[in-house]
C-alpha cells in the first residue's frame, strides 16, 4: 500500500513538472494544511532518475513557498490587520495587543520568521503574525526564503539520495525533524541569552 502511494506521488509530481511543484508548495506554504514532504521528496527522487533537475526542483519549491508565504503575509496585512483594528475587541485583541505584536516583530521578527520556517506546524502560520505586525517586507522575504530554502533543500536531497526506500525516508525525516527542532530551540535559547545580556548592559549604562 505504501509503495503504491509512493509511486502515485512520484507519477503525480512527474506529470505536473516544475509548475506543479511551485503550485503545490504554494499551497503547502499558505494556510491550507499540505505536507511539503509529499512534493519535494518525490521530486528529488525524480531528479536522481534523470527526469528532473535537482536545482530546478529546489528553486521551484522555494518559489512556491514564497508565493504561499506572501499570500498569508499580505492577507494578514491588508485584511487581517484592518479587521482586528476595528473588531479585535470582540476577539479579546485590543489595539494595545496589536501594538505589543508590532514591537515584538520589530525586535524579534527576523529570528521568529527564520526559526518558524523550520518547525513543523509553525512554518505555514508564521507569515500571518508577521503580516499582522507589519514586519519589514525585505527582512520577512529574506528570512522566509532562507528558512524555506533550507527545508526544501533537505527534502529534495533526501529524495535524491534515498527516494526509492520508504522506510529510510520515514526514519530520516523523523531524525531530521527532531534535529531541526533541537537546533531551532538552541538558536532561540542563544538569542534570548544574547538579548538578556544586551538589556542588562543597557541597564548598567543607563
Amino acid at each position: 500500500m505504501l509503495a503504491e502511494m509512493t509511486q502515485w506521488l512520484v507519477d503525480t509530481v512527474a506529470g505536473m513538472g516544475y509548475v506543479g511543484i511551485v503550485a503545490l508548495m504554494a499551497v503547502e506554504s499558505s494556510f491550507i494544511p499540505f505536507p511539503s514532504e509529499v512534493v519535494m521528496i518525490p521530486a528529488g527522487y525524480l531528479a536522481s532518475q534523470g527526469k528532473m533537475d535537482l536545482w530546478l526542483v529546489i528553486l521551484s519549491g522555494l518559489a512556491g513557498s514564497m508565493i504561499g508565504a506572501y499570500v498569508n503575509y499580505f492577507g494578514a496585512l491588508w485584511v487581517g490587520r484592518p479587521f482586528l483594528e476595528r473588531h479585535g475587541r470582540y476577539f479579546f485583541i485590543s489595539l494595545a495587543t496589536l501594538a505589543k505584536m508590532d514591537r515584538f516583530f520589530e525586535r524579534h521578527g527576523v529570528i521568529s520568521t527564520f526559526i518558524g520556517r523550520l518547525i513543523p506546524g509553525v512554518r505555514q502560520l508564521i507569515s500571518v503574525p508577521a503580516g499582522l505586525a507589519r514586519m519589514n517586507l525585505p527582512l520577512f522575504s529574506a528570512y522566509t526564503a532562507l528558512g524555506a530554502g533550507i527545508w526544501g533543500t533537505i527534502l529534495a536531497v533526501l529524495g535524491y539520495m534515498i527516494g526509492g526506500n520508504e522506510a529510510l525516508i520515514e526514519l530520516y525525516l523523523r531524525e531530521i525533524t527532531l534535529a531541526l527542532v533541537v537546533g531551532a530551540a538552541s538558536v532561540v535559547a542563544g538569542y534570548l541569552w544574547f538579548m538578556k545580556k544586551e538589556v542588562e548592559e543597557d541597564a548598567k549604562a543607563g
